[in-house]
């Protein structure tokens, strides 16, 4: 029997050991470091989101200063996602077509998040005459939204039509916000803690939620 074989087996198997316990985790370590949502700005978004005043910028977009009154009658403002992770998306109350879903999906993701501390949510209504903070509470109640992680706002229809347009993206057509102006659009958009565009997704598909999870994940380890 060849016992000098056998020794060098068993320098090449503790070599292999070692191997796998540091360098496999070290590259595995510096392949996820490398791995980021891309930042978005005006130029990088289909120009028929991007108000035209707007398309030519290429970096430093975020998201601009703004005022809501959510389902309890609290003014929000950025300073309340402050530090925070959130989704941002459209809607009213009495919307029977791409809203369902659109709301049902982000219920799905207050789920996967009510106990993160880093992730909120914000949904804008596009009637905000007629979703009161009343109307917007018995919302609220309905759908089991979770006070302080989710904030469902009205406020002035030129204020977050504008929100929608020139800082979110999130609709195709142009107006002014006055009385005939209307949207309606089923873009979720993930917003950093930078009040950045990371991502925007069609929030009325369940399996995009998969999806916004995944990149809500990576925005968490990019902050660490």
């Amino acid at each position: 029997m060849n016992l000098q074989f056998f020794k060098k087996s068993k320098y090449t198997f503790y070599f292999l050991i070692l191997f796998t316990v540091i360098a496999l985790p070290a590259y595995y370590f510096l392949v996820k470091v490398d791995q980021k949502l891309p930042i978005y700005n005006p130029a990088d978004i289909n120009p028929k989101l991007v108000d035209n005043s707007l398309r030519m910028f290429t970096k430093n977009h975020t998201v601009g200063d703004f005022e809501l009154i959510n389902q309890n009658g609290k003014t929000i403002t950025q300073k309340d996602y402050e530090d925070k992770i959130y989704v941002a998306d459209f809607f009213f109350v009495t919307c029977k077509g791409i809203c369902v879903p659109m709301s049902n999906n982000m219920l799905e993701l207050q789920k996967r998040f009510k106990d993160d501390n880093d992730v909120m949510f914000l949904s804008h209504s596009v009637t905000p005459e007629m979703d009161s903070v009343p109307v917007l509470k018995a919302y609220a109640r309905r759908k089991g939204i979770i006070n302080g992680k989710w904030n469902v706002t009205t406020g002035s229809k030129k204020h977050i039509y504008e929100l929608a347009r020139k800082n979110y993206f999130a609709v195709l057509d142009e107006g002014d916000g006055g009385v005939q102006d209307f949207i309606h659009t089923e873009n979720f958009v993930l917003i950093d803690k930078d009040k950045r565009i990371r991502g925007i997704y069609d929030g009325t598909k369940f399996e995009n939620m998969q999806n916004i999870i995944a990149d809500i994940e990576l925005l968490k380890e990019e902050y660490k």
